[in-house]
């Protein structure tokens, strides 16, 4: 709920802030004549602190809410008849200030006191771009002897447009071209500007000894500059190393490095043309200066689009490698080689690279040895290759301090590009259990052990396979965080890095505190289920002589399973097929399992004497297991409505919701697997007093088990719940004949039949849910279909009917409606079959009927015979 209501906040504030940046850019250039602001303590008129003249009185103007950016700066810069806005940047003040906000078109000055965050402004002071629509574009105009004169295209190139660029603080030029933001007749500059393209102010740049008297019309330069660049690392060796800024609102600001790894940085490298990332590092500032922190909630495709401020005084610094990297791999220790050269990145030839070279990679990316060397093995591309083959001795730091070959390459085969696998230089074990596949996660980074503590909430089951998979174990049981009895220090890891399979060292973040928490890790010592979808689905391997074997259809029953499914903490088996999650030649399990069904694991079962030599293709053993009894719906009188309540760890709690993503979508699921139909509505409650809850993450339960979804954070109460109402909300109704007195009837195996003319009377029941409500009795024949209606009195009806005949003979189903939850529900019986039967009396005659017709037969029949003798 608070994350939720953080993230309205944020989207509000910023709608509010542009809204407040379009009025105060109006108000300054209608409103304040220039003698009522100037800039204080810069190099410059052009430069400074922000002050205005409020009652002939002096004061820095405060943006504590940074209300601020370069398109109100400029026109600051306007009024003072300066050039473009380059900067603007924020300072503590502790004197009193003053607020400038825009309400319509006039100015409010409200008396700050304290600290605030007063603005500071760089105008260039002679060169800025004309145009409404945007800081980097526009006509040009230099201003020289107090006069602003347009530039003409014939006295100006591209080396001068980088200066003017760089100068305004914008991307390199783009477009240059003659009235591109309209034309102008006079004044125009005289002079020919000979830039050499590194200067840093346009008028450092030399000129043409002679004036210029014409220029022709639509000559006037027109100049376009790229956007600034939004993230830099500064103050490192190079500009792929450094403290992480990133320039927002108008200004660049370091980073706090909470939240972030390798795998973060590497987004970083990849935006700044920078190799793969190398380490990240959390450097001490001064504090009591507000920095930008990315947000937890934020994916990994672009984080610096994802952030927010806060007072900090912890930065993150990024070591990019400069001119190596690996790209296309599931982590930063895989992929596609690439080297950079003259600023372009080349793929490398097969034929070109060994096994020491590949050592000196896996090296300089601080990774561990090379596991896999091979060609086209993270994708294929033609062009550019790197032209020479590397001769490296192996004990290089760098692979660009290895010497190459004296001749360049020409060709390289397709499918020859190397893919290189360096393995993870971070361990993990299990330690206090009672075997290496449960205990107390542990992980080995720069070569120190710590215990594991998450960075974040999103620890789960899915994580906890990850580790088990690192240990050569079986599938995941449990996972619990643990209060230790005293703080140590840990490594701080990223839950959702580890869920993507990453390497682990690339999801260690920066974070140095101190923890009382541990993660308890429970691994299937010997049984695993691989290429499923959930972890209680897959094909079964078995683990002996730490070798993982496939099982024969043959030799596994459906005893079998039931031991597999309970020993991985699932429901009951629902699924056994062969190949029904991939097949694999070898290795085989060799012996037949003999379960009773009622042992805890696999291996504790009997297998047969002898092994078996063959086993058909296909037959690879497919198990999906029904998700375990662990959900379940309470406090609204069916088991098909109510608040969500799981079992996790042995303990039953209600659930919240963690990213307030809770949908109908979601719901289903939970409908689903209580087998109650469809979702009907599904709401987050409030109302209920503060207690223990599992916190699930709704955007997994669309996708997987909700016992898989289980966040693992502290016991955090809260009064949030969840409620669900599914379509089968109602039992069934049951059916039942009632005959009266006066005739006669009889159940038969498959209905009722009742004597013609005889009473019989219908109940429809119910077990008491609801109150209310009412009953329908539909009745189907072969000619026709009919419904009553009566309303239930103590949860049943009475459907009386007289005089049967044939027109009642056919199927009866009880139907039940009732209103609740705003919603009209209804369930219905299973069907009667009534059959009408002939009245005794009706029976009698037509015995007599057929007796009479018989003697006549018999006797017409003997006198023919006498006849014929006659």
């Amino acid at each position: 709920m608070q994350l939720h209501t953080g993230r309205q906040l944020e989207m509000a504030f910023q709608l509010d802030m542009d809204r407040t940046v379009l009025v105060v850019f109006l108000s300054l250039w209608s409103s304040v004549v220039p003698d009522d602001v100037r800039l204080v303590g810069g190099a410059g008129r052009c430069a400074g602190n922000l002050e205005v003249n409020q009652q002939g009185v002096w004061k820095p103007v405060n943006d504590t809410y940074y209300e601020w950016n370069l398109t109100s700066a400029a026109a600051v810069c306007r009024q003072l008849d300066c050039g473009s806005v380059v900067s603007l940047r924020r300072t503590q003040q502790s004197s009193d200030i003053l607020k400038l906000s825009a309400i319509t078109d006039a100015f409010r000055f409200t008396q700050q006191g304290s600290a605030s965050s007063s603005l500071e402004i760089n105008c260039s002071d002679s060169v800025r771009l004309v145009n409404e629509n945007s800081l980097c574009s526009g006509r040009l105009e230099v201003k020289s002897n107090q006069r602003w004169s347009s530039v003409c295209e014939d006295d100006f190139d591209q080396q001068d447009a980088e200066v003017v660029c760089r100068e305004l603080g914008c991307g390199a030029p783009s477009v240059l071209q003659g009235a591109l933001y309209g034309e102008v007749e006079a004044p125009m500059w005289t002079s020919e500007f000979q830039c050499g393209g590194h200067e840093s102010a346009l008028l450092d740049c030399r000129t043409s000894g002679s004036d210029r008297n014409t220029c022709s019309p639509g000559k006037a330069v027109g100049l376009t500059c790229s956007a600034p660049d939004e993230v830099r690392l500064a103050g490192g060796a190079s500009q792929c190393s450094g403290t992480l800024e990133i320039h927002k609102l108008s200004e660049w600001k370091p980073v706090d490095d909470r939240g972030w790894n390798l795998r973060l940085a590497g987004v970083v490298c990849g935006q700044l043309d920078c190799g793969s990332a190398v380490s990240i590092r959390r450097r001490q500032t001064p504090p009591g200066r507000f920095i930008w922190e990315l947000k937890s909630y934020c994916g990994e495709s672009s984080p610096v689009k994802c952030l927010r401020l806060v007072s900090s005084s912890a930065v993150l610094e990024i070591t990019c490698s400069d001119s190596v990297r690996l790209v296309n791999g599931n982590s930063l220790c895989s992929g596609r080689l690439e080297v950079k050269s003259n600023q372009r990145w080349s793929s490398v030839c097969e034929d070109d690279f060994d096994q020491q070279d590949a050592e000196v990679v896996c090296r300089e990316l601080g990774c561990g040895a090379p596991s896999v060397l091979q060609g086209a093995l993270y994708g294929e591309v033609e062009a550019p290759m790197w032209t020479r083959e590397f001769q490296c001795g192996g004990h290089e730091s760098a692979l660009q301090d290895c010497r190459t070959s004296g001749s360049d390459r020409n060709t390289c085969s397709p499918g020859k590009a190397v893919g290189l696998t360096c393995s993870d230089p971070a361990d993990v074990r299990l330690v206090g259990g009672t075997s290496h596949c449960t205990g107390r996660l542990e992980m080995k980074h720069r070569e120190i052990w710590k215990a594991v503590d998450t960075e974040d909430s999103d620890w789960d089951q899915k994580a906890t396979s990850v580790i088990c998979r690192r240990l050569d174990c079986g599938s995941s049981v449990s996972t619990e965080k643990k209060k230790d009895s005293s703080e140590g220090s840990v490594w701080w890891i990223n839950s959702s890095c580890v869920q993507s399979n990453s390497i682990l060292r690339d999801c260690v973040t920066t974070r140095e505190e101190f923890s009382t928490k541990s993660l308890e890790v429970t691994c299937s010592d010997s049984i695993r289920l691989v290429n499923g979808n959930s972890l209680c689905s897959g094909r079964l391997e078995v683990k002996s002589n730490q070798r993982w074997s496939s099982v024969c259809e043959d030799d596994f029953d459906q005893q079998d399973a039931e031991v597999v499914c309970r020993e991985l903490g699932c429901g009951a088996p629902s699924v056994l097929q062969g190949a029904l999650y991939g097949e694999v030649e070898a290795p085989m399990w060799t012996g037949e399992f003999q379960c009773g069904g009622h042992e805890s694991a696999l291996l504790d079962c009997r297998t047969s004497g002898s092994d078996r030599n063959t086993c058909s293709p296909g037959k690879a053993v497919g198990l999906t297991c029904s998700d375990p009894d662990n959900i379940r719906l309470v406090g609204k009188n069916s088991r098909c409505a109510g608040i969500l309540e799981m079992k996790n760890n042995g303990q039953w709690r209600p659930v919240a919701d963690w990213d307030s993503g809770w949908d109908q979508q979601s719901a289903a699921t939970v409908c689903r697997l209580l087998d109650c139909g469809s979702v009907v509505s599904t709401e987050t409650t409030d109302d209920a007093p503060d207690r223990l809850v599992w916190w699930i993450k709704a955007s997994c339960v669309k996708e997987s088990a909700p016992a898989e979804c289980i966040k693992l954070t502290e016991d955090y109460e809260s009064y949030l719940g969840l409620e669900v109402v599914c379509s089968d909300l109602l039992v069934e109704p049951k059916i039942s004949p009632t005959p009266s007195t006066d005739g006669v009837s009889r159940a038969k195996q498959q209905g009722l039949q009742v004597l013609q003319g005889s009473n019989f009377t219908i109940t429809c029941s119910i077990e008491p849910q609801y109150q209310g409500g009412y009953f329908q009795l539909c009745f189907t024949s072969s000619s026709t279909m009919q419904n009553y209606t009566q309303p239930a009195v103590n949860h049943s009806a009475h459907f009386p009917f007289h005089a049967a005949d044939h027109t009642h003979h056919g199927e009866y189903s009880c139907v039940y409606h009732v209103d609740v939850f705003s919603y009209n529900f209804s369930s219905e019986s299973q069907p009667l079959h009534l059959a009408v039967a002939a009245a005794l009396t009706e029976l009698i005659i037509r015995l007599v009927v057929l007796l009479l017709g018989l003697i006549s037969l018999i006797t017409a029949l003997c006198c023919h015979s006498k006849a014929c003798r006659i």
